[in-house]
């Protein structure tokens, strides 16, 4: 039996950091009545990723609501000092929090936050008389929604390439980093006296990859052999000086925005060292257990870049790694044991959107056309968290930029500033901004 249907002035839709922060940064606003459905039955945050000692990227004040409103209890240091933890934190010294301890965070916010529904999956979604209509399952069964507007946070999925056989998927041997936590025990159990070596592969050269990678050459037998493979010409750092970090900016997105399509294209493919890039400081701890593990003998471990994989098969004990060198044209084969892809992640829109896609801005290509204030909505009445990487560049994924996202978002839905947004906080000018007080040719003649 369907419920009546729960009015919002907004619904959310999933509940990851950026909805989360939505839900934060509304909670307790009596202008703007919000619900956050997700289809999950609780908060669950890249839990196959979650290895000893990793951590964020960025500081802990890129947590839900700090760079928005530093007063909110949602805060990261709230949640420590209700933990307890607080100062042990400050003794620590470190402004980047452990990835577990940050998901805990965020689990702690899901908690304390009356907005965030858990075990609410959109099935179905519809714009009758005014208003988006949602067909929700829960636990309940079928209940409905309406709301004003949405603001859609289901994020990405994990890719694996189309070179692995539909035979090597069932092997149960590869498997995604984002999984990698569930399989570690396996990968990582003692082998049998007198069996031989396995071969253990990583493809990929983010942050993943370099972290499942130096998981694995501290964990594993000496005897075996791991591979690292990545099509990138080298295992780049990410990069994160100080006058590029100002590219994570109101301003800079401003310029971005403002460009042809076929640029911010041309851009967002060279920029990937500013997002998908390794933490410098793992760079360095891999080189460490490599130099280390070398003082007695050349160590089990190839490293190989510029190889890109066209095929993975499955033999019937082992999988069949097919490599290209795409600069010298060679080909490489080897067979492994296990297959770790840090391939990454790509967005596709959920289902429940075909029944409102006629409501929905699209580029030429199929691509959300996301305005400047992040609406998709051709009512600007659609949003979206974390799917204009294409319309804003390489800050869409940033954690740090989130509640920045969240204040334009919440402003343009209730109609007035709840949260001031700054305009321009970095000390250089993207585009050709005018360079004010300097001398030109038309006032040479001031000068004399």
């Amino acid at each position: 039996m369907i419920q009546p249907a729960e009015h919002f002035d907004a619904i959310a839709i999933g509940a990851g950091p950026f909805n989360l922060g939505f839900a934060a940064l509304t909670d307790g606003l009596a202008d703007l009545d919000v619900a956050v459905l997700e289809a999950g039955e609780e908060f669950i945050w890249h839990p196959g990723m979650m290895l000893p000692g990793t951590h964020l990227q960025v500081p802990f004040m890129a947590d839900l609501v700090t760079m928005a409103d530093p007063t909110s209890k949602h805060s990261f240091l709230n949640y420590l000092k209700e933990k307890q933890r607080l100062y042990p934190f400050y003794i620590r010294e470190d402004f980047y929090a452990l990835r577990e301890e940050y998901s805990n965070y965020l689990a702690w916010a899901a908690e304390n936050i009356r907005s965030v529904r858990f075990g609410h999956r959109v099935l179905e979604a519809d714009y009758r008389d005014g208003t988006y209509q949602l067909s929700v399952l829960t636990a309940a069964g079928l209940t409905r929604f309406t709301a004003d507007k949405l603001v859609l946070g289901t994020g990405t999925q994990p890719y694996l390439p189309p070179v692995i056989t539909p035979e090597a998927q069932a092997s149960g041997k590869v498997l995604h980093s984002s999984d990698y936590a569930f399989h570690r025990e396996r990968i990582l159990s003692p082998r049998a006296p007198g069996s031989s070596p396995q071969v253990t592969a990583v493809l990929g050269s983010g942050q993943s990859a370099a972290e499942v990678f130096l998981d694995l050459l501290r964990s594993l037998p000496a005897e075996d052999h791991l591979v690292w493979a990545t099509r990138s010409e080298r295992y780049f750092p990410l990069e994160y000086t100080k006058l590029t970090l100002e590219m994570t900016s109101p301003e800079y997105i401003d310029h971005f925005h403002s460009l042809p399509m076929d640029q911010r294209d041309v851009l967002s493919a060279e920029q990937k060292g500013l997002y998908k890039g390794i933490n410098a400081d793992l760079i360095n701890e891999i080189h460490e257990e490599l130099y280390q593990r070398s003082v007695n003998g050349a160590p089990n471990v190839h490293l190989r870049t510029g190889c890109a994989a066209t095929s993975i098969d499955a033999d019937p004990d082992y999988l069949a790694v097919r490599l290209h060198h795409e600069r010298t044209g060679e080909d490489l084969e080897f067979l492994a044991d296990n297959l770790v892809m840090a391939t990454g992640y790509r967005a596709s829109a959920p289902d429940f959107l075909e029944g409102i896609s006629q409501r929905i801005d699209y580029l030429p290509d199929g691509r959300f056309n996301v305005d400047r204030e992040y609406s998709i909505g051709l009512d600007q009445d659609i949003f979206v968290q974390n799917a204009e990487l294409h319309t804003h560049g390489f800050t869409a994924p940033d954690l740090g930029m989130g509640a920045y996202r969240n204040s334009v978002i919440i402003n343009r839905l209730a109609g007035r500033e709840v949260y001031p947004v700054e305009q321009r906080i970095a000390f250089q000018r993207f585009g050709a901004a005018e360079l004010s007080g300097l001398p030109t040719s038309s006032n040479a003649s001031a000068r004399a």
